[in-house]
C-alpha cells in the first residue's frame, strides 16, 4: 500500500467516525430534548425560580454579629444563640451515622453471601446464578426511601425502620459491585483448590475471598458515606436520626435552625468522606 492510498483509506475512515459522531449527538439531543419536555423541565421555570431559591437560602444564614460572636448562648448574635441546641443535633448526628453503619454492615454481610453464586465464573448453575442476580436486582430497585414509608408502617416511627431500609438497598447495591470484583478474580487458585478435592465453599474462602476482600472493604467504606447520605434522608419519614429534627425545622420555616443542622450534617460527612478515603487508599496500597 502507497503512502497515499494509506492516507485515504485514513481519511475515509476519519470522515465515517466523524459521521457516525454527528449522528450519535444529533440522537442524544433529540433524546435530551424529548425528556426534558416529558419531565416539564422548561428553562423559562427554572430562570423564574432562581430569585425564590437565592431568596430561601440567603433565609438560611445566621444573623451573626463580630462584637458578640462568641458571647453564649443567650446572647443574639453569637455563635452559640444560633447552635443553641447543638447538644440535641450532634446526638442526632450520631444516631445517624450509626443508622448508617449498622445497615452498612448488615448489607454487606447479605451482600457477600450473594455475591459469589451471583457471580457468572463461580455460580453452581445458570439457575442459581439468574435468581441471585435478580435477587440483588430487585434489592437496588425499590428506592431507601420507599422501603423506609413501608417499614415504618409495619415497625413504627423509630431508627430500627431506617436501619432496614438502607441494609435492604445496601444488600442490592453492594451484591452487584461485589459479584462484578469476583468475576474479574483470577481463577487459577480456583481450579487448584477445587482439584486438591475442595468443595465449592472452600474454594470461595481460600481462593476467592483473599483476592477480592480489600476491593470488597473498599466498597462498603464508600457505601458507608452514601448511606449517612440516605439515613438523613429517610428521616423525613419518620426513620430516626437528623433528617426528623430537619423535617420538623422546614415545616416550621425555623430558617436558620435550617440553616445550622445542614451546616452541621455538612460538616459529618465531610469529616466521614476523608476518613473513609484515607481507609480506602491505604486498602488500596496494602
Amino acid at each position: 500500500m502507497t503512502p497515499s492510498t494509506a492516507e485515504a483509506a485514513f481519511q475515509a475512515r476519519r470522515r465515517v467516525r466523524l459521521g457516525a459522531t454527528l449522528g450519535y449527538g444529533a440522537v442524544f439531543l433529540v433524546l435530551l430534548a424529548i425528556s426534558a419536555r416529558v419531565s416539564e423541565v422548561y428553562p423559562e421555570t427554572l430562570i423564574a425560580g432562581l430569585p425564590r431559591a437565592g431568596e430561601y437560602f440567603y433565609k438560611l444564614l445566621p444573623t451573626l454579629r463580630w462584637e458578640v460572636l462568641f458571647a453564649g448562648t443567650k446572647v443574639e448574635g453569637s455563635l452559640a444563640y444560633w447552635m443553641y441546641r447543638l447538644d440535641a443535633w450532634a446526638w442526632l448526628l450520631f444516631e445517624t451515622s450509626q443508622i448508617a453503619a449498622l445497615a452498612t454492615l448488615m448489607g454487606a454481610a447479605l451482600a457477600g453471601l450473594l455475591c459469589f453464586p451471583a457471580a457468572a465464573n463461580l455460580a453452581p448453575n445458570r439457575a442459581v446464578y439468574v435468581l441471585c442476580r435478580r435477587g440483588l436486582e430487585l434489592f437496588r430497585t425499590v428506592p431507601d426511601l420507599v422501603y423506609a414509608l413501608i417499614l415504618v408502617w409495619v415497625l413504627g416511627v423509630g431508627p430500627l425502620a431506617g436501619i432496614l431500609a438502607i441494609a435492604l438497598h445496601s444488600v442490592g447495591s453492594l451484591g452487584k459491585l461485589f459479584a462484578e470484583v469476583v468475576e474479574n478474580a483470577d481463577m487459577r487458585p480456583w481450579e487448584g483448590v477445587r482439584a486438591a478435592g475442595g468443595n465449592w465453599a472452600q474454594a470461595v474462602r481460600y481462593a476467592i475471598l483473599p483476592q477480592v476482600a480489600p476491593n470488597f472493604l473498599s466498597y462498603v467504606l464508600l457505601r458507608f458515606e452514601v448511606n449517612v447520605r440516605g439515613a438523613t434522608v429517610i428521616g423525613f419519614v419518620g426513620a430516626g436520626g437528623i433528617g426528623q429534627e430537619l423535617y420538623t425545622v422546614i415545616a416550621r420555616n425555623y430558617y436558620e435552625e435550617i440553616g445550622a443542622i445542614i451546616l452541621l450534617i455538612v460538616l459529618c460527612v465531610t469529616a466521614i468522606d476523608l476518613v473513609g478515603e484515607r481507609l480506602r487508599h491505604r486498602v488500596a496500597a496494602a
